[in-house]
């Protein structure tokens, strides 16, 4: 909600800097997303009257005026083509500036000079919307009088600031500038002035003009129409016109303006029919019928169902219902009779029918976080009185109110106590009581307890509860006393997952990743990407019914394709390394079509690039999480093939013998489809596999008596033959007395037969009760070398 300053100082007293209101509005509930402040950059830029006009001695397409600006006269040089004497222009006078930092100072052009500038509307930043004429090419023509050397920005209603609101769902009387000037009252405990609404009497009788039927008041409880006669379709005064354009919408002419411009100050959206354009002069709400046709306002055909509300005459529907209006009674030049509607329509149905057809209108957006029936009556005639002021009509007298809603006042009867005790404040009821008439609420204390008239337009209050978030907003959050909880149930504590769920993202981030968030669904294309081919290794996955785009249209089975989205976007951005995890949900579904609700499968994936980043890395950071958890002596890495990753530098990580995930080298074909040319490491694993077998249990271990023995181990081996069944067999053989097994070296070249390769082992041995004779260790020694023989077929090198 866009509201501009000067238009809710009509109704509320201001004399803080906007600064400050922005900041007291936010504290009392009503948030203040920005302030924008017309006319910035503008400044020195005045108005000035054309007097003389002559040729420049030296360039053909060049003139030379002499412009008034108040207090002096200037000469200056231009080259636009539509300037004539008397015409009123913006003039950039010495050290002026404009929108983008440009600075005008008096210069010289081909040897006259010119002390300042002639604006065009683009040099000060503005539309046709802003101004008429403002994106003609040439000098800004103004079309009023304005003093001369009045400051342009004054005179073009830019010495404004808008502020813009986060209007919350259920506070739709802040969506007007009225609902904002009450809250700005109470916030500035300043007076609330309302517009005075007087309709002078007018001609005729409404009834023999037009009638109004309603065939389902249940969709439309309250619908009052108007009739003006003789209307003057035309361009609205300047000042509506920069109001709406400040509040975000489009001047058209004098009575959509009208319309919009009620809607805007008093939240309720109105409409305009060309009622000679209306058969029968009727208007009828009722429900569409089945294959019936609409071309709205925006020149689209509609097909419409029997769930929508149309605004119809007794031939065709018009117009949908709190949604947008029809083109084939739509306001022209050439509009002579109108009818005006202001309505309730139930929102349920508004916000459906918006949804169905694609259309989201200011008045839809109103019309479903509901209305106030009251307004309804009251916006037509606001309505009214504008046209008169204006002289766009005559305005018939009498008003057509077809209402079957309840007009009644609702009231609440509360225990004040109990306001004080959800909020643990101790004030008295007058207290409450003045809060609450400041908001407009009537309130009466009848002893222990306060009668309450809610407004109308409060239609999201129900109960205690809500009066007590009224009186804590105005008093201010920042005044309740900060206290614990009282109670007999114990504090909250965190579960066994939720502490191993920090621990495994502390052990991530202390090896230098950063944990990132994505979206749960994606593109079905996302298989293709990552190289999947084979209709077998698809994954079955959960389609979304009403999707926002075919790119995020089913639920994710995975989480690497996101990991490299994020990886692309700050490789494209310059980022030279980049090393990040996510712990999120894969969707898997238990069956197609859906008969329940799909497997949330939570996974961890981790993905990097960057300057030496190999296999390896990726493998020890795997590795140091493990060991975190108590799991790594369980862990094995074993080779494996999948299409995603490069052959040969892939490897499943299995736990227990079972298989709990996979880790390796993107494949340079699958990086390549998300703009990556480095080298890029994945693993993604099962959490649930991770927290249900993490050991919690560290047992102290003393540090050793008696000295070890080093001894070196170098074997050759077949190539197929894995680090890992090597280390395995020699812990197999060393038994209890070998402390320790490291790879150090591994070689293959001309020294080594074809087919095999060196791997060279330091082993410890050590003992807890003794110190280890060279033959104990030499036995044992001896033992592994025979049993990697016989086991793997190595021999010593």
């Amino acid at each position: 909600m866009l509201v501009p300053l000067k238009w809710l100082k009509e109704y509320v007293k201001i004399d803080v800097p906007v600064e400050q209101l922005a900041h007291r509005l936010t504290m009392t509930g009503t948030k203040v997303e920005g302030i924008t402040r017309l006319g910035e950059g503008i400044s020195n830029v005045v108005v000035g009257r054309i007097l003389e006009i002559h040729p420049h001695p030296n360039a053909d397409k060049l003139v030379v005026c002499i412009v008034d600006v108040g207090k002096c006269k200037l000469q200056i040089v231009t080259g636009a083509p539509n300037v004539k004497e008397g015409q009123l222009v913006p003039v950039a006078l010495d050290g002026a500036t404009l929108p983008g930092g440009h600075r005008i100072t008096t210069t010289s052009l081909r040897g006259v000079e010119s002390c300042g500038m002639l604006c065009s509307g683009q040099e000060l930043g503005l539309t046709d919307e802003d101004y008429p004429g403002a994106e003609v090419d040439g000098i800004l023509i103004l079309q009023e009088e304005y003093p001369l050397g009045i400051d342009i920005r004054e005179a073009l209603g830019l010495d404004d600031h808008v502020l813009e609101f986060e209007i919350t769902s259920n506070r739709p009387d802040c969506l007007s500038v009225i609902g904002i000037a009450r809250e700005a009252s109470v916030a500035l405990n300043s007076s609330f002035i309302p517009p005075h609404i007087e309709v002078k009497p007018g001609v005729g009788d409404v009834n023999a003009e037009a009638k109004v039927l309603v065939e389902d008041p249940y969709l439309c409880p309250r619908y009052c129409a108007r009739v003006v006669k003789d209307v003057k379709v035309g361009p609205s005064p300047r000042w509506m016109q920069r109001r709406l354009a400040s509040a975000g919408v489009r001047p058209i002419n004098n009575i959509v303006d009208i319309t919009n411009y009620v809607m805007l100050e008093m939240g309720q959206p109105m409409h305009a029919f060309d009622l000679d354009k209306v058969a029968g002069r009727t208007i009828v709400v009722r429900r569409a019928r089945e294959g019936e046709k609409l071309v709205t306002l925006d020149d689209k055909e509609r097909l419409l169902s029997s769930d929508m509300l149309v605004i119809a005459d007794v031939e065709k529907p018009i117009g949908l219902a709190g949604v947008m209006g029809g083109a084939n009674t739509e306001i022209t030049d050439g509009t002579k009779n109108i009818l005006l509607e202001s309505a309730l329509f139930d929102r349920g149905s508004i916000r459906k029918t918006a949804k169905a057809l694609g259309i989201r209108s200011e008045a839809s957006l109103r019309f479903e976080k509901g209305l106030d029936i009251h307004a309804v009556r009251v916006a037509l005639d606001r309505a009214a009185q504008l046209i008169q002021e204006l002289g766009a009509g005559t305005v018939v007298e009498g008003v057509i109110d077809v209402c079957h809603g309840s007009l009644e006042k609702r009231i609440l009867e509360i225990p004040w106590k109990r306001v004080n005790g959800l909020l643990g404040l101790n004030l008295s009821a007058d207290e409450m009581a003045d809060i609450l008439n400041r908001l407009e609420f009537k309130v009466e204390i009848k002893g222990e307890y306060m009668r309450i008239e809610v407004p109308s337009f409060r239609q999201d209050i129900e109960g205690v509860a809500d009066i007590a978030e009224e009186v804590a907003r105005i008093y201010g959050y920042n005044n309740i006393p900060m206290t614990l909880m009282e109670g007999t149930v114990s504090r909250g504590r965190k579960t066994r997952r939720q502490k191993l769920m920090d621990r495994v993202k502390d052990v991530l981030v202390g090896t230098g990743l950063y944990e990132v968030v994505t979206y749960s669904f994606t593109s079905p294309r996302v298989y293709e990407s990552l190289g999947i081919t084979d209709p077998q290794l698809i994954p079955k996955t959960v389609r979304i019914l009403n999707p926002l785009g075919e790119d995020q249209s089913i639920m994710r089975t995975t989480l690497i394709p996101s990991l490299l989205e994020v990886l692309s976007r700050n490789r494209n951005r310059g980022i030279e390394r980049c090393q990040i995890f996510e712990i999120g949900p894969a969707f898997l579904p238990k069956s197609l079509p859906l008969e329940d609700l799909p497997e949330e499968k939570p996974l961890l994936t981790i993905a990097e690039y960057g300057p030496d980043i190999d296999y390896y890395d990726l493998k020890g950071k795997v590795e140091v999480l493990l060991n975190e958890l108590g799991l790594l002596a369980e862990a094995e890495f074993v080779p494996h093939v999948h299409p995603t990753f490069h052959p040969g530098k892939t490897a499943l990580v299995k736990l227990g013998g079972k298989e709990i995930g996979m880790l390796g080298e993107i494949h340079p074909k699958v990086a390549e489809n998300y703009q990556l040319e480095e080298r890029v490491l994945v693993a993604e694993l099962e959490l649930d596999a991770l927290l249900d077998c993490a050991k919690e249990e560290r047992r102290y271990k003393p540090l050793p008596k008696y000295p070890a023995v080093e001894r070196d181990l170098a074997l050759v081996v077949r190539k197929e033959v894995l680090a890992a069944q090597v280390e395995s067999c020699i812990r197999e053989l060393g038994g209890q007395l070998l402390e320790k097994v490291e790879l150090f070296d591994v070689y293959e070249g001309a020294q080594i037969p074809e087919g095999y390769k060196s791997m060279a082992y330091s082993l410890s041995y050590r003992a807890s009760d003794r110190t280890l004779t060279d033959e104990e260790v030499n036995s044992l020694h001896d033992n592994i070398v025979k049993g990697l023989e016989q086991k793997l077929g190595a021999r010593l090198r």
